[in-house]
């Protein structure tokens, strides 16, 4: 874990093993295929590849990185898309994207970057290529642990269902509200007016003496509000987690997470997580508006109608959608930081 989605270019990723988007010959091709045999080194890259070549469609070998930051190269063969029977396309597409996957995990591979495959000149229609290749990677993630990019080199070549989109964008056109730099000048007035009238206050203190044997008001108060904390989020996570009868592997991977991280949270009582991961932590558990709230105050956070992440992120909670990768695709659609690791 996680799943990631990033814009670039994956020749240059400091990964395990980069996937190339491979011909059934394993020749050097054009675009992502091309691009990845130049930065390798094509005289011995190509060596490499006549010597496991042909393959199949759908099916995958490996080669060393050579001049990559990559160890590895994976070769998967995607399919060319048939419109005549796009049944057996998706199953071959799938099919590359999981014997990908489990090439690199017999491989001792921590972590793979793959392009979106059979989306370019094999025609794939690239809203469907990226469902399989989500979906895949999804199925694969719920029974090991790996961390998985998929590197998309502009928003040209990465789309998402254009229905969920115009909905989205209905929503924060109604919802999301620039009035944060207003909102911030008046509550600087305010704090200003309070500042100059809080100039009279020395005039008005006891000595020292008597401050020290007698605590200010302000001095009690701030007593009684530290022992009469709240639950920290680490420990109300837990309980939520009890009470939702989910387990501690299903709530990490369900919030694309890694397991190293949700054990600091875990066992770490004063650990405060980011602000997306506490999201991502909401997300998993399948928590409605007011209890996420509730969960992202204990970490001192909050959704904002002036973020447009958070604005994108409660169309999804208020509507019961719950598939962090689908969020997530919208998120990188709109430039926004994603969630989980």
């Amino acid at each position: 874990m996680p799943f990631t989605i990033v814009r670039q270019d994956i020749t240059k990723m400091k990964v395990d093993v980069i996937v190339n988007a491979a011909n059934t010959e394993l020749q050097m091709g054009g675009g992502v295929c091309g691009a990845i045999f130049k930065a390798a080194g094509p005289r011995e890259l190509q060596a490499a590849c006549n010597e496991l070549a042909p393959i199949k469609t759908g099916e995958a070998v490996i080669t060393p990185g050579f001049a990559l930051p990559a160890s590895y190269i994976i070769h998967a063969a995607g399919p060319v898309y048939q419109h005549t029977n796009p049944e057996q396309s998706e199953k071959l597409l799938r099919a590359a994207y999981l014997n990908s996957l489990h090439l690199a995990a017999k491989n001792e591979c921590e972590s793979i970057a793959f392009p979106l495959i059979s989306s370019g000149i094999y025609g794939y229609p690239k809203e469907e290529a990226l469902q399989v290749a989500t979906s895949t990677i999804q199925d694969f993630l719920s029974d090991h642990d790996m961390t998985v990019y998929l590197a998309v080199f502009d928003k040209a070549s990465f789309t998402v269902s254009k229905k969920l989109l115009g909905d989205i964008e209905t929503y924060i056109d109604e919802h999301y509200v620039e009035k944060h730099k207003l909102s911030r000048r008046t509550l600087l007035n305010v704090e200003q007016k309070s500042l100059d009238e809080a100039e009279l206050l020395p005039y008005n203190l006891p000595t020292p003496q008597v401050a020290e044997s007698k605590p200010t008001a302000r001095a009690r108060d701030l007593d009684d509000l530290v022992s009469n904390l709240d639950e920290p989020f680490s420990s109300f996570l837990l309980r939520l987690i009890d009470t939702k009868g989910k387990t501690d592997v299903e709530v990490y991977k369900r919030a694309n997470l890694d397991r190293k991280l949700f054990s600091k949270i875990r066992t770490g009582k004063e650990y405060t997580p980011s602000k997306r991961t506490a999201i991502a932590l909401a997300i998993a558990l399948e928590l409605n508006l007011d209890e996420t709230d509730d969960l992202l105050q204990r970490a001192g956070y909050a959704l904002s109608p002036s973020q447009k992440f958070d604005v994108i992120v409660e169309f999804f909670i208020i509507n019961h959608k719950y598939d962090i990768f689908e969020i997530n695709e919208v998120l990188f659609q709109y430039d926004q930081p994603l969630l989980g690791g």
